[in-house]
């Protein structure tokens, strides 16, 4: 049986790409959605979220409730109301964009 991907909400191609060339390098699959409102009904057994993506917490706490899989948003380190709301929602981990880039290829990793 073949094992669910990571999945990545982000709209950003920069950060898309990094996710997609990373996951590649590790041989992850991984699956980047685009709009939060179809992300519950996605399977994957860890999930990254953009949090400076519109509504990106609320699907975030959506998916964790359906899937029981991990969370862990990465946001500006200047978005503290962001990162609050992340804390309050339950996301297992947030973290800011330059740490995301340098955990990225740990977290891929894990999730293997």
């Amino acid at each position: 049986m073949e094992q669910a991907p990571v999945l990545a909400l982000v709209r950003d191609l920069l950060f898309a790409s990094k996710i997609t060339a990373e996951a590649g390098a590790k041989g992850v699959k991984v699956k980047i959605i685009r709009n939060p409102a179809v992300l519950a009904n996605e399977a994957g057994r860890l999930l990254l979220v953009d949090l400076n993506l519109p509504d990106a917490i609320t699907a975030a706490v959506e998916w964790k409730n359906q899937h029981n899989g991990p969370a862990i948003g990465f946001v500006s380190h200047t978005d503290v109301d962001a990162i609050q709301q992340a804390k309050s929602a339950g996301l297992d981990k947030i973290v800011s964009r330059g740490q995301f880039v340098q955990q990225l290829p740990d977290l891929l990793t894990n999730a293997q």
